[in-house]
């Protein structure tokens, strides 16, 4: 593919916010939902995040667009150039217009093509995707691509009041609505972030680039059932009821349709499965993928807890990419959704790590209703 990564910035909010310091920013919880969060931290490996909020008065720093154009404000480029912005999250601020048309608005950078991917974490990709073709078919000279997310402002303590009615119902109905364990295992999983790529079709002048060499994005929607979800009720035959239908059943404060949930259940049983053992050998019959001519390995994984799993599986399928090739920072950065993999690829690309000719290979799943994102870069 004839598109290069000549630059690449991550912007993460405030400052480290360590597992001791999260109800200065979520509040207090009760009981029930510290318990959730001393297993889940536990087992998530996550040690700071970052959070868009202000910790004296809860009030948000950025807006999901703020957020994601000071990204691309970092980008050794002038922002008034870009001829594609392509723009993915999971968390936008509104309903309508799309998240790239607000992304722009923040820019007022003049008339460019704007791009919404909407999703979970794959979003990132599909931006990525879309602009990197837009560059290589020759539509256009220069795109951005953007992945982000702003999962604070569903995460509060006093979102959570909101959406549920009164707050003595949080003690009554822990299996249902907002104070469900289907909710409460987000809060202590997601933090925010923005990443931002710009592509073009020459290497950089100076420096590192990165070939983008393909990029393939498989869903297996088609025999899953949705996995993480908000604005809807999930039903016992697995069904989703959206906010629309739901709200007249009982009002949207009701039921906690607006927070988003996972069904854990259901991640921990088929996440390994289906993005290596059902979509993993497409890809590498697709390009004749071989393990050893792997130098970076970019998993993004939304929990420690994963990470050996990830690793024996890839073992048993003839796959292995030895650990000291893998590059992550869950730990120290959190799960930022959308913009997880290209803050992963800032911070490698940063690092004075990579050299010519360095093949990284980037995954990127995503829980919605099971897709799975892989992508090959080559250093140039």
């Amino acid at each position: 593919m004839n598109a290069f990564i000549t630059s690449i910035s991550a912007l993460l909010p405030g400052t480290p916010v360590s597992n001791d310091q999260l109800d200065n920013y979520l509040g207090k919880v009760h009981k029930i939902s510290a318990k959730t969060r001393r297993i889940i931290l536990a087992n998530n490996g996550i040690l700071t995040r970052y959070y868009a909020l202000d910790p004296e008065t809860g009030e948000a720093t950025y807006t999901n667009a703020q957020l994601t154009a000071a990204a691309i404000r970092g980008l050794a480029f002038d922002e008034a150039k870009i001829e594609s912005l392509c723009c993915g999250t999971s968390t936008p601020d509104q309903l309508l217009p799309g998240h790239g048309s607000m992304v722009h608005g923040e820019l007022q950078c003049g008339p460019c093509e704007v791009i919404s991917t909407s999703g979970v974490c794959l979003t990132c990709l599909a931006a990525l995707k879309y602009g990197a073709m837009s560059v290589a078919l020759g539509q256009t000279s220069n795109a951005v691509a953007t992945g982000s997310d702003i999962a604070s402002s569903f995460l509060r303590e006093d979102f959570f009041q909101m959406i549920n009615g009164k707050q003595g119902r949080r003690e009554q109905d822990q299996s249902h609505g907002a104070f469900s364990f289907e909710a409460d295992f987000l809060r202590w999983m997601l933090s925010d972030g923005a990443g931002a790529v710009l592509i073009e079709k020459e290497p950089a002048k100076s420096g590192l680039s990165l070939q983008i060499d393909w990029i393939e994005i498989t869903s297996h929607a088609h025999q899953l059932d949705a996995c993480m979800y908000a604005g809807a009720i999930k039903r016992e035959d697995g069904s989703l009821t959206g906010w629309r239908e739901s709200g007249l059943e009982s009002g949207l404060e009701n039921q906690g349709i607006l927070t988003i949930k996972q069904d854990a259940r259901l991640l921990n049983k088929k996440i390994i499965p289906v993005i290596l053992e059902e979509s993993l050998p497409l890809t590498i019959a697709k390009h004749k993928l071989e393990a050893d001519k792997v130098d970076w390995f970019l998993p993004h994984i939304s929990s420690e807890y994963f990470r050996e799993p990830l690793l024996n599986e890839l073992h048993t399928m003839g796959f292995a990419i030895p650990e000291k090739k893998w590059f992550t920072n869950l730990t120290t950065k959190g799960n930022t959704g959308a913009a997880s993999f290209f803050i992963m690829l800032e911070e490698l690309f940063s690092s004075g790590s990579l050299r010519h000719g360095d093949r990284i290979l980037g995954m990127v799943p995503e829980s919605g209703r099971f897709s799975v994102g892989w992508i090959m870069l080559t250093v140039v």
